[in-house]
């Protein structure tokens, strides 16, 4: 066995780096979703405030370059990965508890959120960005688009099981009871993540990633990474492909609701058929890029044009379907776009994993907080662009169904523009090197 077979993660070694992002996005979940309903609807406070905690989440993210740049300077990455799953759910115990403070003083509950996302955003930038970035430097070429698929994948098994859980927990509901479920949620998610990274760094007792023996400062770092050419333009690129992924967000159900009768029941259904096929898509990504992908040169970049314009293609069959009406095969037409979306992000997932340890060494975890951030205001502005999107159509034109057309076409386009900028990133050299995705900057990986 070589130096560099040891250094790679088996397949448990990947599935323990998915139990984090299980338990992140057990976390996630409660405070995204459930405290946005007991706001609005147990509380009756505008549908703008949990919006706007979101956003504010994502916002903080835009600090991921620093937390990359920390594990980068340090060493190690899984102090980072624990001390943001712990402050994560730290966030989250403060969230509930702030919720709760609104029924009393809204002014004081609202500010004491505030307080707490912020250390939700802190909590999911640490965590997330280091648990990518490790993932990128031990996982072998061959693997990284299974290894995006089965981290993904993991993620949306912690939204599941946690809302199907703590949706019976938190019956009959009370704020106490919020509370309480959010407190063993942190806890069982902690205990879980830290008991998954515990020593996965070491091999026969010396650290995997040596810290640099010159420490450079943060924006110099990030300005030597901004300068690579290629992680400038897949920092681009994953900006506005994930505008035009989460751009729909907010806007589907109500799209099926007004143009097709749906009922809330319905809509919610309709969403799970775009959910199922983002799984199947993801599966088969993840299977062909590991049977085929690891033999043929510039694969991922292929698949991640090909999710692109996939993507593109289905958001113009909904515009067409928008102007067809009830006729149009509804149902169909969103799975086609749940599973070239999940084509598409296991893709670049794969990718970005790949673009992380290329270029200069020693930067894997700053430069995957610099697409984490990018990535992270792309999805906080992606769903208000989409419904301010429609609010505008729908006030310049009387027709609803020409609104939602002209909307759903414009996020095509944005995806064919991402698919055009996916070309631009790598040419020959890493074809050679028979990488799944081209690297960034001048130089090639140093295995």
């Amino acid at each position: 066995m070589s130096s560099n077979d040891a250094k790679h993660f088996g397949w448990l070694g990947v599935i323990r780096l998915g139990l984090v992002q299980t338990a992140l996005g057990a976390i996630v979940v409660l405070t995204t979703s459930t405290l946005n309903r007991v706001m609005v609807v147990e509380l009756a406070l505008p549908a703008m405030l949990p919006g706007a905690l979101v956003g504010w989440h994502y916002a903080v993210q835009m600090s991921r370059p620093r937390w990359g740049y920390g594990s980068d300077m340090g060493g190690a990455r899984t102090p980072w990965i624990i001390g943001g799953m712990a402050t994560l759910g730290l966030g989250a115990i403060g969230a509930a508890a702030a919720t709760a403070l609104m029924a009393t003083s809204t002014t004081l509950g609202i500010a004491a959120a505030f307080a707490a996302f912020f250390f939700i955003g802190v909590g999911v930038g640490a965590a997330g960005t280091n648990l990518l970035a490790l993932l990128a430097t031990r996982t072998p070429p061959s693997r990284k688009a299974a290894a995006a698929a089965i981290v993904w994948i993991m993620m949306i098994f912690g939204f599941v099981l946690t809302a199907g859980v703590a949706g019976q927990m938190l019956d009959p509901f009370s704020m106490g009871r919020l509370i309480t479920v959010t407190v063993a949620v942190s806890a069982i998610a902690f205990a879980v993540s830290t008991l998954a990274v515990l020593k996965i760094e070491r091999r026969n007792g010396e650290k995997s990633l040596p810290a640099p023996k010159e420490k450079t400062a943060f924006r110099q770092a990030v300005r030597e990474i901004w300068d690579e050419p290629q992680a400038r333009r897949f920092t681009i690129f994953i900006f506005v492909s994930m505008l035009a992924y989460s751009a729909q967000d907010l806007i589907l159900e109500p799209f099926a609701g007004l143009i097709y009768d749906y009922t809330p029941g319905e809509s919610t259904k309709l969403a799970g058929v775009q959910n199922g096929g983002m799984l199947i898509g993801m599966i088969i990504t993840a299977i062909v890029g590991t049977t085929i992908g690891k033999s043929r040169a510039g694969f991922m970049r292929m698949w991640t044009m090909a999710g692109c314009v996939a993507s593109a293609a289905a958001l113009g069959a909904l515009a067409l379907g928008a102007l067809a009406g009830p006729s149009w095969p509804l149902q169909l037409n969103v799975f086609a776009l749940g599973l070239s979306n999940g084509a598409f992000a296991v893709a670049a997932i794969g990718s970005m994993m790949t673009l992380a340890s290329a270029g200069r060494k020693g930067r894997e975890g700053t430069r995957m907080g610099l697409w984490g951030a990018s990535q992270a205001i792309a999805f906080g502005l992606g769903g208000f662009m989409g419904a301010v999107a429609i609010d505008a159509t729908r006030a310049l034109f009387a027709d609803v169904s020409l609104a939602f057309a002209m909307v759903f076409a414009l996020e095509g386009a944005a995806f064919l523009v991402a698919a055009y900028l996916a070309t631009r990133v790598g040419h020959t050299k890493a074809d050679n090197m028979k990488l799944p995705m081209m690297p960034a900057g001048d130089q090639l990986p140093a295995e």
